[in-house]
Order: structure tokens, then sequence, then C-alpha cells
């Protein structure tokens, strides 16, 4: 049973009446919820202390170091909810695609995909691939108590750009290549990688995360019709695989100010806004039925705490109305950001919005 139901004749789960979920539901909120994307990471000098001398993906399979990692920002900054200590590549990783995570760079692929027979390296994820995830969400269900903890798994598009350019990309050429010219090898790889992302995130929601959010962090690269004809079905597909057990769906992408409503048909209950678009008029584009996540820019956290709250003011006031608000950066925090101005964040917030 998902942490986001309240069965008939049981008792509601602990953080069923939590501001984040209520707001996810589009329920009637205490205060408006705040979470940040990267909050657990190198902006804190508790994890740069926990996580020193140990690689990236190695960090994400100790079960124990996860749950410290995920919890640090909970204790620090008061947030309304929890996310999951990961990577999107760690569910390639775990079905044998031969890759690293380079610092400076980014995940590298050793063999990228870029013909049919390069398929054969995406097996089925099973739950005993991960076995360290269930192990590190059932632990960290039982520290977190009343406040959720957030799932979460690369989208398919973002996953292949990876496995087709071998690394980051600022152009995505062989993505798009591959996209454009072979357009049935394109459908194959992202309707595989949409199996095994519903897989890595069902393992998430089975040990016991409340919500999930799918990251297409480079779809902002796409036309809205190469997304709707290429992209759009595979994301669907992982959205309708959750969709049985309850918890709610987040969808962001960073640059998709054009793609905001193709990304809530995709099948999303809360869609991600970056600092590009204002609230009131994402919802417009985004359409009704669903809530939104964001959107102040991340760079705001340098300047004074004047400033930091007038833009926090202006992101409040443009959700003056929304059916459903969590207050995020419109990306992830920078891992040069001061960790007080985040804390200091989360009050200004919580104070402002009290109900």
């Amino acid at each position: 049973m998902s942490a986001n139901e309240s069965p008939t004749g049981q008792q509601p789960t602990a953080t069923y009446d939590s501001a984040f979920l209520r707001a996810c539901r589009r329920e009637p909120v205490p205060h408006t919820p705040v979470w940040f994307m990267r909050q657990a990471g190198r902006s804190l000098p508790e994890y740069r202390k926990v996580r020193e001398g140990i690689p990236m993906l190695e960090s994400c399979m100790r079960p124990e170091l996860v749950t410290e990692i995920t919890l640090q920002p909970v204790r620090r900054h008061n947030v309304d909810a929890a996310i999951y200590f990961s990577d999107i590549v760690v569910p390639l990783k775990a079905i044998g695609v031969d890759l690293d995570i380079k610092p400076g760079v980014g995940p590298v692929v050793e063999r990228p995909i870029r013909t049919r027979a390069g398929l054969a390296q995406l097996r089925d994820l099973t739950p005993e691939d991960v076995f360290y995830v269930t192990e590190a969400i059932g632990l960290l269900t039982a520290e977190l108590g009343e406040t959720p903890l957030i799932g979460f798994a690369g989208a398919p598009f973002t996953l292949a750009s990876y496995l087709v350019e071998g690394g980051p990309s600022r152009t995505y050429e062989n993505a798009k290549a591959m996209m454009y010219g072979d357009p049935q090898l394109w459908a194959d790889l992202l309707d595989r990688l949409a199996d095994i992302t519903a897989a890595f995130l069902k393992v998430q929601i089975e040990a016991g995360a409340s919500a999930v959010q799918l990251f297409d962090s480079w779809a902002g690269a796409l036309a809205p019709a190469d997304y709707r004809r290429s992209v759009l079905p595979a994301s669907s597909k992982v959205f309708r695989a959750v969709e049985a057990y309850g918890v709610p769906r987040i969808h962001f992408g960073v640059g998709t100010g054009e793609l905001l409503g193709l990304m809530g048909e995709a099948g999303a209950d809360v869609v991600g806004v970056d600092w590009r678009v204002p609230l009131d008029e994402a919802a417009r584009r985004v359409g009704p039925g669903k809530a939104l996540q964001g959107n102040i820019d991340p760079t705001v956290l340098f300047a004074t705490q004047e400033a930091v709250e007038a833009k926090a003011r202006e992101v409040l006031d443009t959700a003056t109305g929304l059916e459903g608000h969590i207050f995020n950066l419109g990306h992830g925090v920078m891992p040069s950001t001061d960790p007080d101005a985040l804390t200091r964040l989360v009050e200004y917030v919580h104070t402002r919005t009290a109900r």
C-alpha cells in the first residue's frame, strides 16, 4: 500500500498527511512544502566528509552511507521531503552496462549504443540487481517517520542520450541522428529503457518511497513535435507502469518551457518547472489537474538574503491560486551554495505561507 493512499479500514500511513503529499494531491496544506533537487550533495560539508575517497557509484551501493547522505539535508534544512541519494545511471550499471561517473565529467559509457546490436547491453532489471536500494529505503523510512521519501529515476530520453553519446553532450548529435535517421531503433531503445526505468521505480515504491520523480534532464533539447513523436510514448509507459501504486508522480526537465503541457500529458501528477517560466504561466501551459513544483533560480542563493527573499516572494505570488504547489529550485543546488542560505529559505517559505 502506497504512502499516498488512505485505504478503507486501515489507518493512513505516517506520511499521508504530510504537507508535501497533500500538495502533490492538490489538497489544502498547513504551509507550502519545500525540498530541493540535489539537496543531498556537494553543498554540504558533512556530505563531502562521508563521501571522501569513495567513488560516486560505490557510494550509491552502500545502504548505510545512502541513508546518512539522504538524511543530512532533512536534519540541516528542515525540508518537507527527502530525496533518495542515488544517480540516474545506477540501474544501467546494475544490469551490466560498462559505465563510470568520472569526476568533473559525469557518466561515461565504454561502449555507446549506436546500432541494433548494442541493445543487447540492456537486459531487464530485477529487484535483486539493486538489493541495496531496497535495504537503504528500509533504513530510511524507519528514520524519516512522517517525512516522505522521494524515489527517482532518469527518464528514457535522458538515459538514451548518455548511452548513445557515450557521455554528456551539449548538442546530442548522435542521439538525434538516431532519432531522426533510424526512428525504429530509437523507439526500441527508449521502449527498453522505459521498462528498466519502471522496474527501478517499482523497487523504490515497494520498499517504501512515498513519491517518485522522473528526471528528463535533457528533454529541453527537443522541439515539441519531436518530443511528442519520439519521447512521449516511452515516458508515458513509465508513468503508466507505476500508476497502480497510487504514489504521486513528478516529471521534471530543464529548459522545457515549450514542453510543459506535453510533460504533464505524459502522466505526471506534478510537473516540475525550471526558473525560465513563471508558475502562473506554467499552470496555463500544463492545464488543470496537475500540481506544480518550482521554481526559484538556483543562482539567486548566491545573492543577499534580502534578494533571496524577494525572489521567493515572487515565486510564491505567482503560485497564488494554483491547485497545488511545492516550492523548489528551478534545477539543482549548485555545489558552491552556502548551506545556510538553503536553511534560511526553507524557514522563510514556511513562515510566509503558514496557514
